[in-house]
């Protein structure tokens, strides 16, 4: 079950990112918000916090909680985003073409990104992103066929990430990053209209199941020009 706090959270922040609740707009009162959910004042408070914690926020002591503007947030560094919920956030036409989905077995590299043995059974999925009319994301994920036992090329196309927690009913967790910008290589230059770039931003994802399983290692391949790479940070003192 849900705690109070989170379903607050999340509801908030749901209106936030829809655009119903509007960046600078002040939010209610702990008072107005503890008559309406018909919860404490403590309830409230560690709602609001979370949201201020995650940048939807901004609290100011005697005004009140006033409502950030997410829309800077393009690509957050510390999110755990699908590409087709980015999308569908940003609101443009976008489109996935799978361009290799196998199944291999790991060498030296995926053993040691993975954390499997020579042994073990890994899905490689290659996918082009378009975003308007431009190829400008490359995705190459390898994931550990002893949690995610089928894959399709439908699946892959639509969402993984959607199927994984939909259809295998898993609870992703969380993912630690690395990103580096790289040479673009030959397949990069193959597969994307990089145009007269000839570097790449390459985010490295390590994701792992709310049981702290190791389930899919992806390199996603950006063009530098059409993403910002943002992160909200808040200091504790």
């Amino acid at each position: 079950m849900v705690s109070k706090y989170l379903a607050i959270y999340n509801e908030i922040m749901s209106k936030i990112e829809n655009g119903r609740i509007e960046c600078n707009t002040k939010l209610p009162s702990e008072n107005d918000l503890m008559r309406e959910y018909n919860v404490s004042r403590d309830t409230i408070r560690k709602a609001l916090n979370l949201l201020e914690q995650n940048g939807y926020i901004q609290k100011i002591k005697g005004k009140g909680s006033f409502v950030l503007d997410i829309n800077k947030f393009d690509f957050l560094v510390s999110g755990l985003t699908s590409f087709k919920e980015l999308s569908e956030k940003i609101g443009v036409k976008s489109n996935t073409i799978v361009k290799e989905l196998e199944l291999i077995r790991p060498d030296k590299f995926l053993m040691n990104q993975l954390k499997v043995s020579k042994d073990d059974v890994i899905w490689k999925v290659v996918r082009v992103r378009e975003i308007g009319d431009k190829k400008i994301i490359l995705d190459k994920d390898f994931l550990n066929k002893k949690f995610v036992p089928l894959l399709t090329r439908d699946i892959c196309e639509n969402s993984i990430f959607e199927y994984i927690e939909n259809d295998l009913g898993l609870k992703i967790s969380f993912a630690k990053k690395e990103i580096t910008v790289q040479q673009a290589t030959e397949e990069d230059k193959n597969y994307l209209d990089l145009e007269n770039y000839n570097v790449i931003v390459v985010v490295k994802n390590y994701i792992y199941l709310d049981d702290m399983s190791l389930f899919q290692y992806t390199e996603s391949r950006h063009r530098p020009d059409r993403f910002k790479f943002v992160d909200f940070a808040r200091r504790n003192c």
